[in-house]
């Protein structure tokens, strides 16, 4: 299978100088501003920068000069490797980029590439010189190349390898507590259209279930297995068309005897189905990032949740932040990263399973362990 191995972060924010061990299943944990969130945007810039939309997440995050650490970096550095195991071949992609005036230029960015007794760069790119290496061959942009914009991002999609590492980089997608206000996408009717996943927002979250129910049923039984698991008198989810190409969302409940419509439905049973779906949908990317998961969820939600990471965990990368105790309760050390503060005031980050917690764990449950400071992540 492929998947990223790990990820390495200097002068983003608190993330000063960090390197990250990618698993199938990641949750981090920490206090308030100690760089778990900044882990996901830094995930999330990277697969702008693969899309060829580095200035604009740059502008969205408040632009470079806010986020490199301050007093301690003068420019931001990011890398991140993939394997794909079937073909022996490993991938490390580096990138620099340093402020310059009101904007910034790409110093340095490197893909490299080891595929058996083979290792070179793919991309190399050293300010204005612009490398491809394809079947021995050295090829500069015979484009017009975009000096803000990555190499990466800019790569001919005839180059085989460059190309799917590009790609799988920027399907990462970063999903943020989903918006449950009364007008948001979500309580909405939706217009029927192919949609493999919920959408961010939810605007998808009607025809993602709608096609699932037709066409992968095993998928949304398990979604609705899961509402039962929880909602004891939940029937079934239905969907009414309410105009040309438009559906509604229907939860059937035995104790009434008309429906309940998505503008009905209290946040946190949204927020269960609009997670239960994105988990159970077949176009997960390669990397999932979701930001505190645990929002408007009962307690007694998390046991099954840390299931659905579990099982979803088999198809794609999930990279979750999160304050939960509860939800760390469920999870094995194994699943866990703790982020501490140093004594500089930068972030530290340590799996759970590499500290010495068998004695502890033999008398308190993981999130007793954390509660107790013996992890670190705490304020």
């Amino acid at each position: 299978m492929t998947r990223f191995r790990e990820i390495s972060i200097k002068g983003f924010r608190r993330l000063a100088n960090v390197q990250l061990e990618l698993r199938p299943l990641s949750v981090l944990i920490g206090a308030n501003g100690i760089g778990k969130t900044s882990v996901l945007d830094v995930f999330s810039l990277l697969a702008s920068s693969a899309q060829g939309s580095l200035n604009v997440a740059l502008g969205e995050l408040g632009g470079l000069s806010a986020l490199i650490t301050y007093d301690s970096a003068d420019e931001l550095a990011l890398g991140i490797s993939m394997e794909i195991e079937k073909d022996a071949q490993t991938q490390s992609y580096s990138l620099a980029i340093q402020p310059r005036g009101h904007s910034y230029i790409i110093a340095e960015e490197v893909l490299h590439q080891v595929h058996g007794p083979f290792e070179y760069n793919s991309v190399e790119s050293h300010g204005g010189d612009v490398r491809y290496h394809e079947k021995g061959e050295v090829i500069r942009p015979t484009w017009d190349h975009n000096p803000l914009e990555t190499s990466l991002a800019q790569v001919p999609k005839v180059f085989l390898w460059p190309e799917d590492f590009r790609r799988r980089l920027a399907s990462s997608t970063f999903y943020h507590a989903l918006d449950v206000e009364p007008r948001s996408p979500v309580r909405l009717p939706q217009p029927m259209r192919p949609a493999g996943l919920p959408g961010k927002n939810g605007e998808d979250l009607i025809p993602c279930l709608y096609y699932l129910r037709e066409a992968n049923r095993d998928r949304f039984e398990a979604i609705e297995d899961s509402l039962h698991a929880v909602f004891p008198d939940f029937e079934r989810l239905d969907f009414p068309p309410v105009a040309a190409g438009t559906l509604a969302l229907v939860w059937r409940d035995r104790r009434f005897s008309k429906p309940l419509y998505a503008d009905q439905l209290s946040e946190g049973m949204l927020r269960f189905l609009w997670l239960v779906t994105l988990l159970q949908s077949p176009d997960l990317p390669t990397v999932t990032l979701i930001d505190e998961p645990e929002v408007s969820l009962h307690p007694e939600l998390l046991n099954l949740l840390a299931d659905l990471f579990r099982e979803a965990s088999q198809h794609t990368q999930l990279v979750v932040a999160t304050h939960s105790d509860r939800l760390v309760r469920f999870l094995k050390p194994s699943e866990v990263v703790a982020f501490d503060s140093a004594n500089d005031g930068m972030a530290k980050l340590t799996w759970a399973d590499k500290l010495d917690l068998e004695e502890w764990l033999a008398e308190y449950s993981l999130d007793e362990v954390w509660s107790r400071g013996l992890m670190g992540g705490r304020a």
